[in-house]
């Protein structure tokens, strides 16, 4: 019988769960983790079945990262990367790049990464400084981009470059880099708080030449589609949130109701039970936000705000929750070789308030929009 989606995902978790301490102990890209997802078809989620994908949707890809990212955040955030480069791709409309491309990504024989942010334009998209100009028939791209997640082992760039300066960010235009390339070079791996499988690096582009078809979205098409990419990135940052929220507070349960103290357990103590109420109040809260967001993004509706109140309220409370849920564990709440998650998660929520635009950036967003309706802007 045919494995479900179910089955596939499960067996993908038990991986992640095996081996995450590992990945983090020892800041390993996982490479095998990632190739598992591919042959279990996973890192195509979101691509549509007519392209060879699972055709999830958002809902159910999101549901997926959560669940992952309860074993480990990094790894959870590189599965999605890839995959919306995967799906991106697909969408494109163009079949000469799908064609050469779109099978070895599903298959994650090659690992896609998303180059927007740059050492001097990171929430500023717009302001990127990586140009791209035409000489012959080709495109010569120069420039630097930060942040790249799955940069340390990316076969696919998707890169973000401007062609016009004076256009702004109409003038920005989507070209996919083979990572081979001539002049593509890599920093290293970064070494960071937590989330060290996502494989965060730096790159850069020095004179690399592409031909003309490696224009994925031209001038005018590319911005918006990479503002689209990122209201998608923040609702899933939410989502995963939650998921390290979720599995802090079933080990933090588990483990205040088994041990025993001055008579009775630690979970018979009402500071306890308080903080825990309250993250698990504050889990509620972030599923909801994020279902509002991913309910606006699948119905083609203008989905910024919501994104933003999504992302913004969600990894402030994975923040607290993760960390109280540690609390309540006593020492064994930080302890990296227990079994659990939470020291782990404790990175992985602090990180996931910059990734995808920081908490300040989604309260300028949110603000800008409350100044907008009242007329006051």
């Amino acid at each position: 019988m045919e494995p479900t989606f179910e089955d596939r995902l499960d067996a993908l978790h038990r991986t992640v769960v095996k081996h995450a301490a590992a990945w983090e102990r020892d800041r390993r890209y996982p490479a095998d983790a990632l190739r598992e997802a591919g042959r279990l078809g996973l890192a195509g989620m979101l691509t549509p079945e007519a392209s060879g994908g699972l055709g999830l949707g958002l809902r159910g890809t999101l549901e997926a990262a959560s669940k992952l990212a309860a074993a480990d955040f990094g790894f959870a955030f590189a599965l999605k990367v890839h995959g919306n480069v995967a799906a991106g791709l697909a969408t494109s409309g163009r079949g000469d790049l799908v064609e050469r491309y779109l099978g070895d990504l599903l298959e994650a024989r090659t690992i896609g990464a998303f180059l927007l942010t740059e050492p001097g334009a990171g929430s500023d998209a717009a302001a990127i400084a990586t140009r791209a100009r035409e000489d012959g028939g080709d495109w010569i791209i120069d420039g630097e981009k930060a942040w790249v997640t799955n940069g340390v082992a990316a076969g696919l760039l998707k890169v973000y470059a401007q062609t016009d300066e004076s256009a702004g960010w109409r003038g920005i235009a989507e070209f996919l880099v083979e990572a081979g390339s001539e002049g593509v070079e890599r920093s290293g791996p970064w070494h960071l708080l937590g989330g060290h499988a996502a494989g965060i690096c730096g790159i850069t582009l020095r004179s690399v030449r592409v031909d003309r078809s490696a224009m994925v979205l031209p001038p005018g098409e590319a911005f918006k589609g990479a503002m689209r990419g990122i209201n998608i990135a923040r609702a899933g940052v939410a989502a995963m949130c939650c998921g390290m929220m979720e599995a802090s507070l079933r080990h933090a349960l588990d483990a205040v109701t088994s041990r025993r103290v001055f008579g009775g357990t630690v979970g018979d103590f009402q500071g306890i039970q308080w903080m825990l109420a309250d993250a698990a109040t504050d889990l509620q809260a972030s599923r909801l936000l994020t279902r509002d967001a991913v309910d606006l993004l699948e119905r083609g509706d203008d989905a910024m705000i919501a994104c933003a109140h999504a992302k913004k309220f969600a990894t402030r409370a994975a923040w607290k929750a993760v960390n109280d849920c540690a609390q309540v564990m006593g020492a064994r709440g930080i302890r990296v070789d227990d079994g659990h998650p939470l020291a782990r998660h404790i990175a992985s929520a602090r990180l996931a308030q910059w990734l995808d635009g920081t908490t300040e950036i989604q309260n300028v967003v949110i603000a800008r929009d409350l100044l907008g309706r009242s007329g006051r802007r």
